[in-house]
């Protein structure tokens, strides 16, 4: 038997019991007691000769082993029929497969834990505030309604292209950050389309880009527009 393991590794005797069972490869539903208990009491033994402290509840456990385990020993009684007589190891049978349903749900719901760390949220804003007519329209043909409009066409349009990666990183992205990169094509190219500026379809970097292009307009760094109806939207140096 391994004794490199700690006993404070196990979340009670339950746990070192299922330790134990699965190690001996045995059947949880036909245990054998006189092999199981000798190997749990085999292990708290080591550890106390390893001066480590075993707490009062794995010692408990040694005693209801080593009564279950003289009730094994003891002869039936001729008067009852076979399958009649009450199981010893009943108890710690349901108690050892409780135990084990609710280490399963633990890790089901750490798994889901896990997996909710690769999404990236985000407090709801109220775009409403970047609804001035005067700073993001150009003669009246583009507003805050058609911008945001033409931005969900654009991520349907993507999601059936490919999935949204989620994926949290450690590089953070601001709107500052991102407005400087957006006067930095716009100095190059003088205008570009709307869509261009969302070169990643990363939704962190996708929200960040949106707010970044309604600033920029609120405060005139760029003018959005269209040439001709239907035609792509325009972004352009102010």
């Amino acid at each position: 038997m391994d004794y490199s393991l700690n006993i404070e590794q196990f979340q009670g005797p339950l746990d070192l019991l299922l330790h134990l069972i699965k190690e001996s490869k045995m059947d949880i539903f036909d245990l054998k007691i006189e092999e199981i208990t000798n190997q749990y009491l085999d292990y708290i033994n080591k550890m106390e000769e390893m001066n480590l402290n075993v707490a009062s509840s794995y010692l408990v456990m040694s005693a209801e082993l080593l009564e279950i385990k003289s009730k094994m020993l003891l002869p039936r009684h001729e008067d009852v029929e076979e399958g009649e007589e009450e199981d010893p190891r009943e108890n710690l049978v349901n108690r050892l497969l409780e135990y084990q349903r609710y280490k399963d749900l633990t890790k089901e719901f750490k798994d889901l834990e896990n997996e909710r760390k690769k999404i990236f949220t985000k407090v709801p804003e109220n775009i409403l505030e970047y609804k001035d007519e005067e700073t993001i329209v150009n003669n009246g043909d583009i507003t805050l309604d058609d911008l945001v409009l033409a931005f969900q066409k654009f991520l349907e349009r993507e999601k059936s292209k490919k999935p949204l990666d989620t994926k949290v990183t450690n590089k953070e992205l601001s709107v500052e950050k991102r407005r400087s990169s957006i006067r930095r094509i716009l100095k190059e190219k003088r205008k570009v389309s709307f869509f261009e500026l969302f070169e990643s379809y990363n939704k962190e970097y996708i929200v960040v880009t949106f707010l970044a292009i309604l600033e920029m307009a609120k405060e005139n760094e760029l003018k959005i527009y269209q040439e001709n109806n239907f035609d792509n939207i325009v972004c352009e140096v102010a």
